[in-house]
């Protein structure tokens, strides 16, 4: 105890805070970079994240001004809240990065995936996967006696969820485009 009676770092009033503020809770945020189209620009924010053994779940990236030269990068992650903030601020110091947005916090976003799944099967399994891709409104964009190759858009937990439901009627293959998302708004 100190002089004044007072425990270290348990007053609002101290100018020290000696609690310590990191946390262990593993978080998933969406983060969008618009970035300058040119060579070695996304190998320069993929070499952020792997050098630093940082983990990206989905990553989008797309060209959205051509006359200004301008990409988006979108990159969902997952880690700690100061992991996060560190991942921002390295993206923001890269020089070729104009802007830097963690969707998550800044508001509501739309976030949204195409997915192509092919489904081996016949008879009931057949029948059955055109009915739960009719529910997940799932288009057929291929047709052969044994298969089909469904595509469906919507949030990753909807893909997610149609995957597993065609996991036992068959599901062979399945290819991803990851998130793209926008913020709600204006």
């Amino acid at each position: 105890m100190s002089p004044l009676k007072i425990k270290k770092g348990s007053s609002k009033h101290s100018a020290y805070n000696l609690r310590p503020t990191f946390s262990d809770v593993q978080e998933t945020h969406t983060i969008a970079a618009l970035v300058e189209n040119e060579p070695g620009v996304l190998a320069r924010v993929i070499g952020l994240f792997s050098g630093r053994g940082y983990n990206i779940d989905s990553l989008t990236v797309a060209e959205v001004d051509h006359e200004g030269h301008l990409s988006r990068i979108t990159i969902v992650t997952t880690g700690t809240p100061q992991v996060i903030e560190q991942i921002k601020a390295q993206l923001g110091r890269i020089v070729a990065v104009r802007d830097v947005h963690d969707l998550t916090v800044e508001g509501p976003s739309v976030e949204r995936e195409l997915a192509l799944l092919k489904v081996n099967g016949s008879g009931d399994k057949r029948v059955e996967a055109l009915r739960l891709a009719d529910i997940f409104r799932a288009q057929v964009v291929d047709s052969t006696l044994e298969s089909f190759v469904f595509q469906l858009t919507g949030t990753p937990d909807k893909i997610d969820a149609f995957a597993d439901l065609m996991r036992p009627l068959g599901l062979d293959e399945v290819a991803r485009t990851g998130v793209a998302a926008l913020a709600r708004g204006v």
